[in-house]
């Protein structure tokens, strides 16, 4: 203990005394952490200004996330950082996901004329996407050239990853392209920077780029690549992933486990899911949610809650996310006595407050199930303020649902007072105001949405055909073999008019005449999809679409008459849930 406890000068202790360091150590007192304590010995010892000792107690401050409070003060208590301490401490405060305290050390940095490294921008870069903030990024990017290092595989990796997370992903592929040598990282980047922003088909293109130049793919490269197969539909690609990770002894970790197990969900194979799921060694809250997601997504709302009440029994303790996952499967199967337990349990036994999101799954399961009246009253009681956008559609879907005209108009004109510039709102109220037979409101609406500029949502449909991804909207002619489909598209429909198909033309706006609007649901999207994919697989394959918006009734209707002509099962994945049509019936039972 001596060594703690030698006699110190009368200055040295003068300096010591006035530290704002040393007083916020000895006004913790007894409450000190170990690091704190380690700390106060350094400064006791009169070692409190060694830069050396101080850059490793940083280190560990970052490391365990100790207040920010306090390691600023400790960074601000070195009088003349060098150039290893300002890069060690950019490097770390990025890391362990301190982006404040990178940028402002990198700002000291520049104040103190010390040059940076690619690893410091690397760090700064990054530090910025995680903090969205695009000018700062875009100024260090400048930085970055001026101090030569526009040509690092590092730094360029960092800011593909930067301004793809920042959504801007256009300027992502240009540095990307600009690459003279691409390593792993750059290309895992690009291909999450397109999945993240909803660009899943040019992230498999992309993947498919990277095969062609023989760079190996890594785990990071596998998760960022199933995702991107969810969102297109593509379960051919899903399944060469899932073969190639066994084949090359790939560790199904949590992560990637969840990604395989998710992309099987979404693309129509939840039994597939449940394989996965059940090989898993490790299960997270993350996994759990993403499995009882899926069986809500196709419906089977028992085995939804089947899972849910396993992992309230032997699993991680339910979250927020999971109770609407395990709400929204309830909803999808009309299991409302089901739903309003479990809702009960959330708030009593789990103690969560129900957000918005639980809000929207209690109204839309009511709804559906023709309980508009509790429906309506749940909004009334549930929310002591004014309830979300979100939870007023969910209650106009459902007057619409149900044909409830007047309570439908009371709601959508409700909405519109406060979200008067959302298009979704005024196409809703028009079909409406068209099921009931009131066309002078219809043209009323459709004038408002012109006179303000507003468009409704456009609708496409993708289809995944010999590892490659289409993409339609309705109308669509940009497909080589357009003509082809059209043909056989219309013979295709005209057959269906003859089993007893009849177009529901209320499906379209209606601003058009009969004759036009039949036209115009002849060639929606999903049904384009499905001529292609029909053209082009052979008897008994499975067709699977993905559709951006909740499919419209007239092609719900069709559908089911194509799957007895074709005589195949079609898949189709909307906004909302899945549809598998086989033999003239859907599984959703029209309960959509």
């Amino acid at each position: 203990m001596a060594s703690f406890h030698g006699n110190q000068t009368t200055s040295s202790t003068t300096t010591l005394t006035h530290s704002p360091i040393y007083h916020s150590i000895i006004l913790a007192g007894p409450r000190l952490k170990p690091l704190q304590q380690i700390h106060a010995r350094i400064i006791i010892t009169g070692l409190g200004r060694t830069r050396s000792l101080i850059t490793k107690l940083l280190s560990f401050a970052y490391a365990a996330a100790s207040p920010i409070s306090y390691t600023r003060r400790l960074f601000f208590s070195i009088p003349k950082p060098d150039t290893f301490l300002f890069h060690s401490l950019i490097t770390l405060t990025s890391k362990f996901s301190f982006p404040q305290e990178s940028l402002l050390c990198y700002r000291r940095m520049l104040l103190a004329n010390i040059s940076s490294s690619n690893y410091t921008f690397s760090a700064v870069i990054k530090s910025s996407a995680d903090l969205t903030a695009f000018s700062i990024g875009e100024t260090i990017h400048c930085h970055v050239y001026i101090c030569g290092y526009g040509l690092d595989a590092y730094v360029q990796a960092a800011l593909v990853s930067f301004y793809a997370k920042s959504g801007h992903v256009m300027i992502a592929r240009k540095v990307f392209d600009k690459m003279p040598e691409k390593t792993v990282v750059a290309w895992n980047s690009m291909i999450s920077g397109y999945e993240q922003n909803g660009f899943g088909k040019e992230a498999v293109e992309l993947f498919y780029l990277m095969q062609d130049l023989g760079v190996k793919p890594d785990s990071s490269t596998f998760v960022s690549l199933l995702s991107a197969c969810a969102q297109v539909g593509a379960i051919g690609l899903g399944f060469w992933v899932h073969e190639y990770i066994a084949r090359n002894c790939f560790d199904l970790n949590v992560v990637l486990g969840t990604a395989l197990m998710n992309m099987y969900s979404r693309c129509g194979n939840v039994s597939k899911a449940r394989e996965v799921f059940d090989s898993m060694e490790e299960k997270n809250i993350v996994a759990w949610t993403a499995m009882i997601s899926g069986y809500g997504m196709h419906g089977h709302g028992s085995q939804a809650i089947e899972l849910f009440n396993e992992m309230s029994f032997d699993g991680p303790r339910p979250n927020n996310v999971t109770f609407v996952a395990v709400l929204s499967a309830c909803a999808h199967a009309g299991l409302v006595d089901e739903g309003r337990q479990i809702f009960t349990t959330m708030k009593q036994e789990y103690g969560l407050v129900p957000s918005v999101e639980h809000q929207v799954c209690m109204v839309d399961m009511l709804g559906r199930a023709g309980h508009l009246n509790e429906a309506y009253q749940f909004i009334k009681n549930t929310s002591p303020k004014e309830p979300a956008p979100a939870v007023w559609t969910a209650m106009l879907g459902a007057c619409k649902m149900h044909k409830n005209f007047d309570l439908g108009v009371e709601v959508a004109e409700h909405l519109l007072s406060i979200e008067p510039e959302n298009p979704g709102h005024y196409v809703m109220l028009s079909n409406i105001y068209a099921l009931a037979g009131r066309m002078d409101r219809v043209e009323k609406i459709r004038n408002i949405m012109i006179r303000n500029r507003l468009k409704k949502e456009v609708g496409y449909s993708t289809i995944d055909v010999d590892h490659k991804v289409y993409s339609f909207s309705m109308g669509d002619k940009s497909h080589p073999e357009s003509n082809q489909i059209y043909l056989y598209l219309d013979e295709l429909m005209s057959r269906c008019r003859e089993s007893g198909y009849i177009p529901a033309s209320e499906s379209v706006m209606h601003e058009v005449e009969e004759e036009e609007r039949e036209y115009a649901l002849r060639y929606h999207s999903e049904k384009l999809a499905i001529a292609l994919g029909l053209l082009k697989t052979g008897p008994g394959v499975a067709i699977r679409i993905v559709k951006n918006l909740r499919m419209c009734e007239d092609c719900h209707t069709a559908i089911k008459y194509i799957s007895i002509i074709a005589n195949r099962e079609i898949n189709v994945r909307d906004r909302l849930r899945f549809h598998h049509f086989k033999d003239g019936s859907c599984s959703c039972q029209d309960y959509w």
